[in-house]
């Protein structure tokens, strides 16, 4: 264990420690790449809505990485095997289906899982009532362009199935339980495969086939795998605080 991964106050990291980790990574690394849109939208109005979703998933990940410790320390020293992001959301952003295919997975997740945990108690489901209806928005902004991708033009229609096909292996990840989240992991994948399900159809594609995790990925970016496009995404976003080590502004 990193000395960056002690839990506030020092002694033995536990289970909410670890929970909040592991979430806050989720939503940090997604902010950062979602960040990466910011200029290059395809629409102004898509560079302010991707933007404006990475700030909300920045200020969850700020919130859950403060529970683990310190949270520039967390976000800015600790090496890459030391996160515990699913490796979903570290993958390239790509074109814009690859974007938004990644987005309507993750947030439908998300959405629910959050729904779970904000009728519970302590700090987890205190943040999960305050963010729920974040990623209600986050849900619904890739929900709408899926369809409009998927029932728009035969080349819009092809880049998005493509894009929902090769992200469907990462998805597996999302539901291997995580400890100190009190989720019934079995419920929220089988809402997740209800939702995800109707959308595509409804887009009028095609619900990817095959196991949603391969031999290689299952569960590995809990365990601190993750894949080579994370390494150089890590790089970019740590590189200013490690250069000037200390700096204040």
């Amino acid at each position: 264990m990193s000395a960056y991964e002690q839990p506030p106050g020092g002694g033995t990291p536990g289970p909410e420690h670890r929970a909040a980790l592991a979430l806050g990574d989720d939503a940090l690394v997604l902010a950062q790449r979602l960040g990466e849109w910011a200029g290059h939208a395809p629409v102004l109005e898509e560079d302010v809505a991707l933007s404006n979703i990475a700030l909300d998933l920045l200020g969850q990940a700020r919130t859950l990485l403060s529970l683990a410790g310190d949270e520039d320390e967390l976000a800015y020293l600790r090496e890459e095997r030391e996160f515990r992001n699913v490796q979903l959301v570290e993958q390239p952003n790509g074109d814009f289906a690859d974007t938004i295919a990644r987005q309507l997975y993750f947030s439908v997740h998300q959405e629910l899982l959050y729904g779970q945990l904000a009728g519970g108690r302590g700090e987890l489901a205190e943040l999960a009532a305050k963010a729920v209806k974040e990623t209600a928005y986050h849900r619904d902004h890739a929900e709408q362009w899926t369809l409009r991708l998927g029932d728009g033009t035969a080349e819009s229609r092809r880049r998005m199935q493509s894009a929902l096909d090769g992200l469907w292996r990462y998805t597996g990840e999302l539901f291997q339980p995580v400890e100190g989240v009190p989720a019934d992991w079995e419920a929220l994948a089988s809402g997740w495969r209800n939702v995800v399900g109707a959308v595509i159809e409804q887009a009028t594609l095609a619900v990817p086939e095959g196991p949603q995790s391969s031999a290689w990925s299952a569960g590995t970016g809990r365990q601190g795998v993750h894949t080579e496009a994370f390494g150089r995404m890590l790089a970019e976003m740590q590189h200013l605080h490690r250069s000037h080590p200390g700096a204040s502004w």
